[in-house]
């Protein structure tokens, strides 16, 4: 793995993780909410095998990266272009898991000229999607978290910061926080050692200096995303749990109908840390050639 920090044109850092085969694919890597660059990602091993050179980068206020105020879901194509510049890069593949899923489509809408192809699994639809019921099947947790939000953000920032310092001292906390609402597929994935050491890594980074990647991350999802899921042309593969109450799997279906040529895949009995069992199978997928 190699660590580098890439500064933005507005004098903002990036920080930036590049993780198997130097002279593999490019596959940017977007993380979840809350998240950071460590992961959870495949092994260098499977990397390797499948020739895949993956890029992870913490979005601004996350781990290492420096904060954008007001950013939006469209603000990660700017910061993917920036990184894949500084890397040499011209074209590559991007896979964005849970809330790393909408800023996944906004390189796919953002960067069509260099974007080959898009894998998004278990991600949230735009906020006032026509005819979709946003909240339909969310956990009670993630319905009361994203109405403070809309109801104004003095409504929830004193407690996403109470929240994100427990989380940086206890990273554990957080997960046992989500148990009681899990699927059964869910609560065996996460019993795994080797996910929970991941998450536990990820999510102790992503508070590193507080809750603003958080908080901005909640903010860019219901607010406008800055471009139309419509206008994207580049090959698009969803992937979601049936079983999913954290993204409910209505927000994919959405999103597939309303992207052209878009496919979905719906697995039942996993739900939304199933994603994490799939991840390099789709990873594959999205390191393929363009069509």
């Amino acid at each position: 793995m190699a660590e580098l920090l890439v500064q933005a044109p507005d004098g903002r850092r990036l920080a930036v993780d590049t993780h198997g085969d130097m002279q593999g694919r490019p596959v940017f890597l977007l993380h979840g909410t809350p998240g950071s660059r460590v992961g959870p990602l495949p092994r260098a091993s499977v990397l390797y095998r499948l020739g895949v050179r993956l890029i992870s980068f913490d979005r601004p206020g996350y781990g290492d990266s420096t904060r954008l105020p007001g950013r939006r879901v469209g603000s990660a194509a700017t910061d993917v272009a920036v990184i894949a510049d500084a890397l040499g890069i011209g074209e590559f593949a991007v896979l964005g898991r849970s809330g790393g899923g909408p800023h996944a489509l906004a390189c796919a809408a953002l960067l069509p000229d260099r974007v080959t192809r898009v894998s998004v699994l278990v991600c949230l639809a735009p906020r006032h999607a026509e005819g979709l019921d946003w909240y339909a099947g969310m956990t009670e947790a993630n319905r009361h978290s994203y109405s403070e939000v809309e109801r104004g953000p003095h409504r929830f920032v004193d407690a996403f910061q109470v929240r994100s310092r427990k989380i940086k001292d206890d990273p554990t906390s957080l997960i046992k926080g989500l148990v009681p609402e899990l699927s059964p597929a869910d609560r065996t994935l996460v019993s795994d050692a080797g996910i929970r050491r991941m998450l536990l890594s990820t999510y102790r980074e992503a508070f590193r200096y507080g809750a603003y990647g958080w908080i901005d991350d909640v903010l860019a999802f219901t607010t406008d995303w800055g471009f139309k899921v419509e206008d994207i042309t580049v090959p698009t593969r969803f992937w979601h749990g049936a079983d999913d109450q954290f993204s409910p799997v209505e927000h994919s279906q959405w999103l597939s109908d309303h992207i052209p040529g878009a496919e979905l895949y719906l697995e039942p009995g996993a739900a939304h840390f199933g994603a994490l069992r799939v991840m390099a199978e789709e990873m594959k997928w999205a390191a393929g050639p363009a069509s």
